[in-house]
């Protein structure tokens, strides 16, 4: 439900807590829906085999009960257990487990290398270690084997191609414990792209309900058929997608990894009816689309998020596709989703705001500087407090007080407004922010009309280094295939549309974007490789 419609009188939204939260863990949700669905398909390989494995819920139930069963024998309740691997349905086997254990899942992203997963590993504490053999190209099996000698807390590394022996060490009939709404889930490491990552404690309750919840809005109170290449290691893997479609009683349909022409294929075979994907997936499926048509008739809502989504991209992809984009908003560290659009909202509220923000979510959008509410319109650092709030770094007590006040708000970093109805706007981060001469430029204003030019494919635009203005504006495109642009061309159309100020002095085309492996735009690489002299501006 949605507080009275009162215009807001400041940039402050009161939580609604018309609807419950639910005292729910992990292992809770999966045995619930086994009670509601026994023989209902709860997991599917995603793979391009079209002899997938699949899972009832019943079956997925009892194999996880399994895992539970195996991870006691080797471990104790509360132990905090890493996984490196892609997606596989052996990953959502593993989390279903662990949570019906009392332990806590430490992700890690399987592009690591040796370093990376020594710092999670030892930062975490983690007593064991769940891994794949290898992650393109690179040996992980080698990776552990030079890496675990390093660190004698972790006591077993275990192999997903030897994960049937392992299961079979599992104590016949071991009872499991009793696990609280409140304890720790999972340790979500954040990109650690401005320094050594940190680890973002979530609890069961958090997790679980911001799942059922966001799956609510989208419309998902009945099972659906979910496809998703969201990486698990990721919050909108194995929170948003896993845990959203088990409390549906849906059919999760898991991809390995994101393949525009795969996702199509089974768009089509499994006839999904819902998926989640980042900005650069749907523009990617986009051009997948163009090249061929596909019967995506199934297709009925995708969730789209992560990064700022292009107004123009969120009327393009719901036109070609013929379905609803919904937008969603928020961080790991608010497990994960604050803000979301609702499928009946307004075309325009769907393509230009973040939506409202979910039930029992507080939010206001305060002055960095003095930290005072901002009046409505006004742009500021979006705030929040809940249940969703993360329990802390995890054993980083300095950088959770940096991010947590003493009220409890969590401060997000990302400058957003808010209008009377209480619908947020994003409008960058506070660390994207360009200051040229004293004047504050948000990055997001100059993307959303870049993107409208017929010849760009996708954008993103930084700050440059400056040394009269401080900062110049400087714009990264892809193009569009067969289409060419020069900097004049691209300068006399900003010009039309934007103050002087805010028109890029710099243009570089790209072939491609660094990308994270849940598909966001690197930025900062962007600007490292034109310093290297790896792009030339144009």
């Amino acid at each position: 439900m949605r507080p009275p419609a009162v215009p807001l009188q400041s940039s402050y939204w009161p939580a609604d807590d018309d609807s419950a939260l639910l005292q729910t863990t992990t292992g809770s949700v999966l045995v619930a829906a086994a009670a509601r669905a026994p023989n209902a398909t709860a997991l599917v390989e995603g793979t391009t085999d079209p002899a997938r494995r699949r899972w009832t819920y019943a079956e997925l139930l009892g194999d996880a009960q399994r895992v539970a069963g195996a991870l006691l024998s080797r471990f104790e309740p509360g132990d905090r257990i890493a996984v490196w691997a892609a997606n596989c349905p052996e990953w959502v086997l593993l989390q279903f487990g662990l949570g019906l254990a009392g332990m806590v899942m430490v992700t890690v992203n399987p592009a690591y290398r040796a370093a990376e997963l020594k710092y999670v590993l030892e930062q975490s504490r983690a007593r064991g270690l769940f891994h794949q053999a290898t992650y393109r190209g690179n040996s992980m099996s080698n990776v552990v084997a030079e890496v675990m000698p390093q660190l004698p807390g972790c006591e077993h590394a275990v192999c997903f191609d030897t994960f049937a022996t392992f299961l079979g060490g599992a104590e016949p009939q071991r009872q499991l414990p009793r696990v609280a709404p409140a304890d720790p889930a999972m340790i979500q490491y954040t990109s650690g792209t401005t320094g050594f990552p940190k680890g973002a404690l979530l609890h069961h309750f958090g997790i679980t309900n911001n799942a059922r919840m966001a799956a609510y809005r989208r419309g998902g109170e009945r099972g659906t058929v979910d496809l998703t290449a969201m990486p698990l290691f990721h919050a909108g893997g194995c929170v948003v997608s896993v845990l959203g479609t088990a409390q549906t009683a849906g059919t999760l349909v898991l991809m390995p990894e994101f393949d525009a022409h795969t996702f199509l294929d089974l768009v089509e075979q499994e006839r999904a009816q819902f998926s989640v994907a980042v900005p650069t997936m749907l523009i990617a499926l986009l051009e997948t689309m163009a090249a061929a048509r596909r019967d995506v008739s199934s297709l009925e809502i995708v969730v789209s998020g992560g990064a700022t989504v292009p107004v123009d991209l969120v009327n393009r992809f719901e036109q070609t596709m013929n379905v609803r984009l919904s937008i969603i908003f928020g961080q790991t560290e608010t497990s994960p989703i604050i803000n979301m659009t609702r499928p009946d909202d307004s075309p325009r509220d769907k393509s230009e705001s973040l939506g409202q923000a979910l039930p029992h979510t507080e939010i206001r959008i305060i002055d960095p500087e003095s930290g005072a509410t901002v009046p409505i319109g006004t742009p500021g650092e979006l705030c929040t407090r809940g249940y969703l709030v993360m329990d802390g770094y995890f054993d980083m007590p300095q950088a959770t007080a940096a991010t947590i006040d003493r009220e409890g708000w969590l401060h997000t970093g990302d400058l957003c407004s808010m209008d009377a109805r209480g619908f947020c706007y994003i409008e960058g981060r506070l660390k994207d922010m360009i200051i040229r001469g004293g004047e504050n430029i948000y990055p997001r204003e100059i993307e959303e009309r870049l993107f409208r030019h017929p010849a760009i494919a996708d954008v993103a635009v930084v700050g440059i280094p400056d040394e009269r203005w401080g900062e110049q504006v400087g714009a990264f495109i892809r193009l569009n295939e067969g289409c060419a642009c020069s900097a004049a061309t691209l300068h006399a159309y900003m010009r039309e549309h934007l103050a002087p100020h805010k028109t890029p002095k710099l243009w570089v085309i790209v072939p491609e974007f660094p990308l994270t492996q849940s598909g966001k735009i690197q930025k900062f690489k962007l600007v490292e490789q034109y310093r290297n002299g790896e792009f030339r501006a144009l």
